[in-house]
């Protein structure tokens, strides 16, 4: 008889740490793999960072923190939110976490009932709709086309909002298409919210500093969204601190006080030294974070005019975050010796094993016509992965 959790049937493993997994262990037999799988800044945590975080543990910070993180870290998380954003919060509305996808997690479920319909727009990274169907919310998914950059409209918006729905969930930049919200874009998208009061908003702002456009712009400054918008961001992408585990959220005071009540169930507070390393990263200069987004842009200027010259692949253009998403249905329905293309994931498979370049299936983020390429790595592991895309994607007839 099984034994297990009727929710685990709600939710599946990520198709973004499959893949990953998948490359490694071919790598563990020998084989040359180019992951372009993962999601992960290639540079190493900036050394004034990491010097704070020595620091702390010399001084002993070593201890059980507050479940919200230590004052000064959520006065640091205010002032950033000011200094770069514009936005004004109390510490009681600064949630600190292991890892934005924990504010996440913290976020739906303070929001989400059961039936309760939560609008997404299609690309989305993965976690969205299984955190929904963790608190047996209902997905609503409204796909979006790379004629408009893989971004809502409002007249979609409007469109997809029923009695029912509770929460909107997207991010910018995004993961996986790379897109930017413009401010007259949310601002578009803040028209329509402004007509539907009991809808609350997950910004999810992880990628705000990798940004090719201009300055970043979040939902939460326009009209009174600042009451029902939760801004989620961390340390993760913009510092090269993914193994350190620090998301903060920002939020209403209510929701902020049930984040916090639920954290406390779970994980109680984060690592007590990340956090004291967070409060150099997020006062200071941010000079090492412009450095390593001007690498990124250099990188995205080369893969997506290689990607351009490999016939069948349909690119947009991305404006943040350090993925490709180019359309891949050309190559549908067509084979290679025992090698038969019905899909992205067979594509996928089909690279990974034979062109040994790992990629991730557009199906994992509600697009099933595309892959997601991520260029967070050297540029000699680019040309030679795109490269081998080239030559094998060439033999499928």
């Amino acid at each position: 008889m099984n034994q297990l959790a009727e929710r685990l049937s709600r939710i599946s493993e990520p198709q973004t740490i499959k893949m990953a997994k998948l490359g490694r262990e071919l790598k563990a037999q020998g084989i040359d793999i180019v992951d372009l799988s993962i999601g992960e800044p290639d540079f190493d945590t900036p050394a004034h960072i990491r010097e704070a975080a020595k620091k702390a543990i010399d001084e002993g910070f070593t201890h059980y923190t507050p479940v919200a993180g230590y004052p000064d870290v959520r006065q640091a998380v205010i002032h950033k939110l000011k200094r770069d954003n514009g936005l004004d919060y109390t510490p009681e509305q600064i949630v600190v976490s292991t890892g934005a996808k924990q504010c996440l997690a913290n976020a739906v479920l303070s929001i989400v009932n059961p039936g309760d319909e939560v609008i997404i727009p299609t690309p989305y990274w993965v976690t969205y709709s299984e955190q929904v169907s963790l608190c047996q919310g209902e997905v609503v998914f409204v796909p979006c086309s790379i004629e408009n950059n893989y971004k809502i409209t409002p007249e979609q918006l409007e469109a997809a909002i029923t009695p029912k729905t509770k929460l909107f969930m997207f991010s910018s930049p995004c993961n996986p298409t790379g897109s930017v919200y413009s401010k007259e874009e949310l601002q578009g998208l803040a028209d329509v919210f402004a007509k539907y009061p009991q809808i609350f908003i997950i910004s999810d702002e992880i990628y705000e500093y990798i940004n090719y456009v201009g300055k970043h712009e979040s939902i939460a400054q326009f009209g009174d969204l600042i009451n029902r918008t939760i801004v989620i961001n961390g340390l993760s992408k913009g510092f090269a601190m993914t193994g350190w585990r620090l998301g903060y959220l920002a939020a209403p005071l209510d929701i902020a006080k049930a984040c916090d009540k639920i954290q406390s169930q779970f994980t109680s507070a984060t690592c007590s030294i990340t956090q004291r390393a967070a409060i150099t990263a997020l006062t200071g200069e941010l000079t090492t974070a412009v450095e390593m987004v001007a690498e990124f842009k250099k990188r995205r200027a080369y893969i997506h005019e290689a990607l351009k010259t490999i016939p069948g692949l349909k690119v947009n253009d991305p404006e943040g975050a350090f993925y490709m998403f180019p359309d891949v249905s050309a190559f549908f329905n067509k084979s290679f010796e025992d090698s038969h293309i019905k899909n992205a994931d067979d594509l996928c498979m089909y690279l990974l094993h034979k062109a040994h370049v790992s990629t991730v299936t557009g199906g994992a983020f509600q697009q099933p016509d595309c892959i997601r390429l991520s260029y967070a790595t050297g540029m000699d592991k680019l040309e030679k992965g795109v490269e081998r895309m080239k030559t094998w994607l060439g033999k499928l007839a």
